[in-house]
């Protein structure tokens, strides 16, 4: 592995771990601290939905224009955070059937969690958007292959990419906005 290989993994590591790191904030901190996940005084509220779609039409039928903000901010959040681990899953396994197993059951044990320590609401509407994004970014990950025909230089795209809009983008939900560690 050549110096420019090297300076190439380091950054894509790099934005890996602060994107995990973001993802991690959203998914189970963006409603409470840690502090307060595992306070015995905490009042838990727990809500779950198993109906596919059913949230996401509850959105869209929102009468105002703020419900129908939240709901295309709801469906686009959802689908948008997980886009960068299908890029990146390709990265390590190359096999598109085990990255797409990969990404639901991540999306799966997400909202279990989430459900159990009563930090979100379990859906299987996010589930569902969550695994839409991971595939999309999987279809980027392939669209990147087929038009540079060449793993590495894939790997120096996306590394390209991720410095170019992965850091601003992370440093400004990490530090820009509270952050409740």
């Amino acid at each position: 592995m050549n110096t420019r290989q090297r300076i190439e993994t380091v950054i894509l590591y790099g934005v890996c771990i602060c994107y995990i790191i973001v993802l991690l904030k959203i998914l189970f901190l963006s409603r409470v601290s840690i502090a307060e996940i595992f306070n015995t005084e905490r009042t838990i509220t727990r809500s779950i939905n198993l109906v596919p779609f059913h949230s996401i039409t509850e959105f869209i039928a929102g009468s105002t224009a703020n419900a129908k903000r939240f709901a295309f901010a709801n469906v686009m959040g959802n689908i948008l955070i997980f886009i960068p681990l299908g890029v990146y899953l390709p990265l390590s396994k190359n096999n598109y059937i085990t990255n797409v197993m990969s990404i639901i059951a991540l999306s799966l044990f997400v909202e279990i969690i989430q459900g159990l320590l009563g930090i979100g609401i379990a859906d299987i509407d996010d589930i569902i958007l969550n695994s839409i994004g991971g595939c999309i970014g999987l279809i980027v990950y392939r669209f990147l292959l087929i038009m540079l025909r060449n793993k590495n230089r894939v790997m120096t795209a996306i590394t390209v990419i991720s410095a170019i809009v992965g850091f601003p983008i992370t440093y400004y939900l990490m530090f820009m906005i509270k952050m409740r560690f």
